[in-house]
């Protein structure tokens, strides 16, 4: 159920190309602050992975709403 949330996150998420020193950026727009950098692109959606995994489970632990994203939800 987690892992199906976490790969519906990212066929959700835009990037684009920023001025900085990680030049990718990333973000999920139905996650409220959910949003990662990177030197690569790849870095950038490993990076990603690992922000919407950690905003899940803070999100399970403290008995918070967790979105669904089209068919794919996490029910507690």
């Amino acid at each position: 159920m987690i892992s199906e949330y976490l790969e519906e996150a990212l066929k959700r998420a835009s990037y684009e190309m920023i001025d900085d020193e990680e030049p990718f950026y990333g973000e999920v727009t139905e996650l409220q602050g959910v949003w990662a950098s990177g030197k690569t692109l790849e870095e950038c959606r490993q990076n990603l992975l690992d922000v919407v995994e950690g905003w899940v489970l803070f999100r399970l632990t403290r008995g918070k709403n967790i979105p669904a994203l089209g068919r794919v939800q996490i029910e507690f």
